[in-house]
């Protein structure tokens, strides 16, 4: 069983927000950072994620390159 990218993201930001939460409640120092530093921290991340799967994925532009693409799909679903 496989935990999608989606599940982890979504269950550190709640874990992330509950924490704040708790801190804030109990008169403590909300988290050490503020909206910009994360607004920039998700968004460089972001960039990086999308620059890595356009690099990792095969992105084909020419006519022959989708071509090739739908031999090797058709290919691989006979094996």
């Amino acid at each position: 069983m496989k935990i999608s990218a989606g599940t982890i993201a979504r269950t550190v930001a709640m874990v992330v927000t509950i924490a704040n939460t708790i801190l804030t409640a109990a008169g403590k120092n909300p988290l050490p950072f503020s909206d910009t530093e994360v607004y920039a921290w998700i968004s460089d991340a972001a960039a990086i994620a999308a620059s890595l799967l356009a690099w990792w994925k095969n992105n084909s532009f020419t006519k022959e390159a989708i071509k090739a693409d739908d031999i090797m799909h058709k290919l691989k679903e006979e094996n």
